[in-house]
């Protein structure tokens, strides 16, 4: 079976309403897909096999229409939401003002969110101290001294529980209770550390998250 038989269209479901300047018409759309690689290899699938699919779909659905698909290439480990890399990527107008008005505007905000002192071990929430465990403070900096990269569960134990005993140490499983009290301890701003499914975690650049490093090697290493 297909693997995109789920895209045909219920009965039930309405088509978008938008609105065109006057002047203008619609000549086609684009459809912003995030995902790597990794990601898909994870699910058993492919890009080719994504973009072949969804293009036999097209050809059901209105034969005769020309499409084309275009690969977004980013830097490696580029922070942000995969779909929004990839409107960047991409040349979106509206897309690329984000991103400028987000760098102009990310030092003011950084300074009234979450500030992770890497030097003084402390965390601040909205200029105030919040007290964090050990643990809680070591995982938090272990994702945010590895900004972008995705973190498998394994890793997390190898090396945040790597000389702690054994009857001390957890699971795989124990670690999602433990990024989960982390959001908690975070409050509003727990979205920081990203779920990414099937294979762990991974903080993204913020322009709600000022870091402040201490001098030297990585204090983790």
């Amino acid at each position: 079976m297909s693997n995109l038989a789920t895209l045909t269209k219920p009965a039930s479901v309405k088509p978008a309403i938008h609105t065109t300047p006057d002047g203008a018409e619609v000549r086609g759309f684009a459809l912003y897909i995030g995902a790597t690689e990794a990601q898909l290899a994870a699910q058993d699938t492919t890009l080719a096999t994504i973009v072949t699919e969804l293009k036999a779909r097209l050809a059901e659905l209105a034969p005769g229409v020309e499409s084309y698909a275009t690969l977004a290439i980013a830097p490696k480990n580029l922070g942000g939401r995969d779909v929004d890399v990839v409107r960047y990527a991409l040349g979106e107008p509206g897309a690329r003002k984000r991103q400028e008005k987000a760098r102009n505007t990310s030092a003011d905000r950084a300074h009234s969110g979450v500030t992770v002192d890497i030097q003084r071990q402390r965390v601040l929430l909205d200029n105030l101290e919040t007290p964090f465990t050990y643990r809680e403070f070591q995982l938090l900096q272990f994702f945010v001294l590895r900004e972008g990269q995705t973190i498998c569960r394994e890793d997390i134990l190898d090396r945040l529980w790597r000389h702690a005993p054994a009857e001390e140490k957890p699971n795989e499983r124990t670690i999602d209770v433990h990024i989960r009290r982390l959001r908690i301890k975070l409050g509003q701003y727990g979205n920081i550390i990203r779920t990414v499914r099937g294979t762990g975690y991974r903080f993204d650049r913020h322009a709600d998250v000022r870091v402040i490093t201490a001098p030297g090697a990585s204090p983790d290493l």
